[in-house]
């Protein structure tokens, strides 16, 4: 099974044909096909190519299924003794990609 670890929003993932993951939201409408070309490794079944930093020549098409925000988090802080408190929700914006092909 080929896989491989691309860079997207600051953050590593290990992806694999058919894959679907949550990345930050990337400017890209439902239904486009956007391209990773920051790929650190490609995994095939007898090879391993890793790059220094990145594999030359090496990308990873995936389509965008929807952008959406995650649940609500809450955020609250407080000084005892001081009567002070304060109370924040934070929603954070995705981007839910399947992977279509991984090109090394």
């Amino acid at each position: 099974m080929k896989h491989a670890v691309i860079v997207t929003g600051g953050k590593q993932y290990r992806v694999a044909e058919g894959d679907v993951i949550y990345v930050e939201k990337l400017n890209a409408e439902a239904g486009e096909t956007v391209t990773f070309d920051q790929v650190l490794c490609v995994v095939d079944d007898e090879n391993t190519v890793i790059g220094t930093p990145v594999v030359e020549g090496a990308a990873v098409k995936a389509k965008v299924e929807k952008t959406g925000k995650a649940a609500k988090i809450r955020v609250y802080k407080m000084k005892p003794k001081k009567g002070y408190h304060r109370t924040q929700g934070h929603r954070q914006p995705y981007t839910r990609l399947t992977v279509e092909s991984i090109q090394a």
